[in-house]
């Protein structure tokens, strides 16, 4: 006997409490970099590769396309749509379905991007990494779309549980794929915008963030220095740190043709880098900025 929409029983009441939970778990801190904790509604709020960028991981591969974060706020949105239709007694599909599906999508990115920070040798295991939240918000999308009604069929549900993932994964590794591919060869052909000095950028952006990075942002510059500090990974991807006193720094990513060169380079040694500034971020913690630049090279014009 088919279930009537207008006696909500045990499933309904459970697809509300799954909507509810997906709702305030998004709000909530997923993952934690380095001390950077960053919250599930990070990617649609643009924030996601700045934090990911400050702890020395890759920004966003394709900033055009930052605009289409943005539908990751249908989460909630839609979440919210089924929790009332739920009290209001109505069918939930395809409500339900569409925000369990974007949740499971989101939850793959994060899991597989801090997956990517553990090999660039920050932070130890990607599962670490997780906060208690991403896992109830995982649990919630998984339960709205398996209580969604009124289907019964498990093929559907079992569609729209894999759809999110495979979307993700696929999409994650087209722009793994695209970062890998950058070569340092644009960089040394490119045309630096602004020569300066490590300590003053540094000083720029403490002084007044929002202008130096609106100044500063996707420019190529040549930042000359004494290094800070050098890290070289399992994966012979290298980093480059000019630092103040204050803790503050400018972070170079350098390509790993630049390996040798890098290890000749000791702490205090003046170096002239040249790259494309991805901006800066402030760390509430530990109240320093990071200054974070991709495609980096050793500036050959020194």
């Amino acid at each position: 006997m088919q279930q009537s929409t207008n006696k909500p029983g045990i499933t309904q009441w459970l697809h509300l409490i799954f909507g509810a939970a997906l709702i305030i778990t998004y709000f909530l801190p997923w993952v934690s970099w380095d001390g950077t904790t960053v919250n599930g509604s990070a990617m649609a709020a643009g924030s996601f590769f700045k934090s990911a960028a400050a702890v020395g991981g890759p920004d966003n591969p394709f900033p055009k396309l930052s605009a289409t974060f943005y539908l990751f706020w249908l989460i909630p949105v839609l979440a919210a749509l089924a929790v009332a239709f739920v009290l209001l007694k109505k069918k939930t599909v395809p409500f339900s379905y569409i925000a369990g599906a974007t949740s499971l999508a989101l939850v793959t990115v994060f899991y597989l991007f801090s997956s990517i920070l553990v090999e660039l040798g920050i932070g130890k295991s990607a599962t670490g990494m997780l906060q208690p939240a991403i896992f109830i918000h995982l649990l919630s999308a998984v339960g709205l779309v398996t209580t969604a009604y009124p289907v019964k069929s498990h093929l559907p549900k079992l569609f729209w549980l894999l759809l999110g993932p495979v979307i993700a994964f696929a999409g994650f590794k087209m722009g793994e794929k695209y970062i890998m591919s950058e070569t340092h060869t644009a960089t040394e052909n490119v045309k630096a915008d602004y020569t300066v000095d490590a300590a003053n950028l540094i000083k720029e952006f403490t002084v007044n963030d929002t202008a130096t990075n609106k100044k500063y942002l996707d420019k190529m510059l040549v930042v000359n220095g004494n290094v800070s500090v050098i890290q070289i990974q399992q994966d012979s991807v290298s980093t480059i740190q000019f630092a103040d006193s204050t803790g503050s720094y400018a972070i170079f990513s350098l390509e790993k043709n630049e390996l040798e060169k890098v290890k000749t380079i000791k702490q205090g040694d003046p170096v002239s880098l040249k790259g494309v500034c991805s901006g800066s971020i402030f760390s509430e913690i530990l109240g320093t900025t990071a200054i974070t630049f991709k495609r980096a090279t050793f500036n050959s014009n020194k």
